[in-house]
């Protein structure tokens, strides 16, 4: 009789949970004889999710499509998690692997619980120890990782985070971070088909690529964060500013009320994959809010500044490859400004390496998985 496959329901609902869950299904998909991966989207955020999915030729065996306009979070937690019912119910699989932060991440892991079936954890550990910063994601991740019987920190530091938190050791494995195996699988295709429709940049000019999109800077700290960037727009005639925009009109209104029609600033919609990967690649320095740019710039050998008090990827700030410069206007334009002129303290940033692994996370927990699950009965 034929051993049986381990079925892996690997959920996803949003870009980034895609970007950094697309080697993992590969690698599970290379090993037919031993996995049934079933991938399960929520569309949590439903045109960034299907972008994604389309760069690395994965289509939702489920496709929950969740979104709705002018939904919330309790919206999203409360659908997510009666749509996963009916799933778990019928797919019966052997563990389910959730990813990160997201809502999806922890309503899915929550939803995998009461079925009383295993969770894994991609992505597991980070903490910036302020329940509201990122809101609602430390929380998000705090509560997956409760629900979790495998952990996969990316870095030794999000592993001693879970140990502390008094997660068996067996069941905790260090492997590097998803994104940087995304990244060095789809950049070779983002340098020679990335360009942005209709975007004409100088090359003459340094770019700065910008992300900001965090809930807790609404208000207040996406203005100040608009002037930070007025006020390099208009004194620094070197440099050239592109700003992917957020579709949240939280984001977008302030965004484009304060830097619509400035020089050498390009506002624009907000890019799939492998154009975002392409600007990441051909920028001089990256100004974000974002996580995964934290992770991904210092693999390309670019500067981040992150626009956020506190940050739950400290290690790309302790080898040198970021700095915190929070929402404060004069902050954010000093930041920028020493790399522009300090070509000694660019070249530390931008040489300091990455911090979250080599590429090959995927291998690492399939293997894992292989080792640890024995297929349900």
């Amino acid at each position: 009789m034929a051993n049986k496959k381990l079925r892996v329901l690997v959920a996803m609902g949003t870009r980034p949970e895609v970007i950094k869950m697309a080697p993992v299904v590969r690698a599970l998909r290379a090993r037919p004889d031993t996995f049934e991966a079933i991938v399960c989207a929520t569309a949590q955020h439903r045109q960034m999710l299907d972008q994604a999915m389309a760069v690395f030729d994965l289509k939702p065996d489920i496709d929950l499509d969740l979104m709705a306009p002018g939904q919330d979070i309790y919206d999203v937690t409360a659908k997510v998690l009666l749509a996963m019912r009916p799933v778990l119910a019928e797919r019966r699989p052997d563990i389910v692997l959730v990813q990160g932060d997201t809502t999806t991440a922890f309503t899915v892991a929550l939803a995998a619980f009461y079925a009383r079936q295993r969770v894994g954890h991609v992505e597991a550990g980070l903490r910036s120890g302020d329940k509201f910063q990122p809101f609602p994601e430390e929380i998000n991740r705090i509560l997956a990782g409760a629900l979790t019987d495998y952990h996969f920190p990316p870095t030794a530091g999000a592993r001693e985070n879970l140990l502390r938190a008094g997660y068996a050791e067996q069941n905790v494995l260090v492997t590097g971070n998803t994104v940087i195996d995304a990244l060095f699988q789809a950049l070779p295709r983002a340098r020679a088909e990335g360009d942005v429709a209709g975007l004409r940049l100088d090359p003459s000019k340094k770019l700065i690529l910008v992300t900001g999109h965090r809930r807790e800077n609404f208000g207040p700290g996406v203005q100040s964060m608009c002037e930070a960037i007025a006020t390099l727009a208009k004194t620094r005639e070197e440099i050239e500013i592109v700003y992917p925009v957020h579709l949240n009109p939280n984001i977008k209104g302030p965004v484009f009320e304060r830097l619509g029609n400035l020089p050498r600033l390009h506002l624009i919609d907000p890019q799939p994959y492998l154009p975002f990967l392409a600007l990441m690649d051909r920028a001089h320095l990256l100004l974000t809010d974002s996580g995964g740019v934290q992770e991904e710039g210092p693999a390309l050998g670019k500067p981040v500044l992150v626009m956020r008090e506190v940050t739950e990827r400290p290690e790309a700030v302790d080898v040198g490859a970021a700095e915190l410069v929070g929402t404060d206007r004069e902050r954010i334009i000093s930041g920028v400004c020493r790399l522009l002129d300090d070509p000694a303290h660019y070249q530390r940033m931008a040489s300091a390496g990455s911090a979250y692994g080599d590429g090959t996370a995927a291998e690492r927990i399939v293997e894992f998985l292989a080792t640890k699950l024995k297929p349900a009965s």
